[in-house]
């Protein structure tokens, strides 16, 4: 049972027709939303087609801190009236819930390089979404050059958002091609 009224009320869904647009035209994009629009939430759930209409898609949602890539992936399995590890799961280091079911997997920066380093075309990967990504690591900074390495030379169709509430969104935009930031 999806929680309409809790993902009616996230302001960002305003702004999901123009991140469709622009990711269709551009295969790159950069959100800028303030804290509790839900960017971190409910553009993922549109992106992976389970809110709103859309294709059905897998998409990875890279957290810098574990707390927050379980954290999200609760609430994002709660506005879908589902358990974590259904439709929406996490991997962090040392622990993972993920189904054969799922569409929306939120991993730590750690967690997703690693997974760059061993399979360098995220197979089955339809979109991956650089969430805080003005929190700048070691960690996120070799992800973000490896996706977009991956991005350039194996795979095109690969779409990337970078999304953040105060990050230098045109300094992103530049790093992934000349994207358009939408904001909400």
């Amino acid at each position: 049972m999806i929680r309409h009224e809790a993902a009616e009320s996230l302001p960002v869904r305003e702004a999901l027709p123009s991140l469709a647009g622009a990711l269709d035209a551009h295969g790159a994009s950069v959100l800028v939303a303030p804290p509790g629009t839900g960017k971190t939430t409910l553009m993922p759930l549109a992106l992976a087609g389970l809110w709103g209409a859309g294709p059905a898609r897998r998409v990875l949602v890279a957290e810098p801190r574990r707390i927050a890539a379980r954290a999200a992936a609760r609430r994002m399995a709660w506005l879908l009236g589902e358990r974590v590890g259904g439709s929406v799961g996490f991997t962090v280091r040392g622990e993972r819930a993920v189904g054969r079911d799922t569409r929306v997997e939120v991993v730590t920066t750690g967690v997703l390089l690693q997974r760059l380093q061993r399979d360098q075309e995220l197979a089955g990967v339809d979109a991956v979404v650089l969430d805080e990504c003005h929190e700048r690591h070691l960690d996120a900074d070799a992800a973000a050059a490896f996706l977009w390495d991956v991005r350039e030379t194996l795979r095109p169709d690969l779409r990337l958002v970078a999304a953040s509430a105060t990050t230098d969104a045109e300094g992103w935009a530049r790093l992934l091609g000349g994207a358009p930031v939408v904001e909400a």
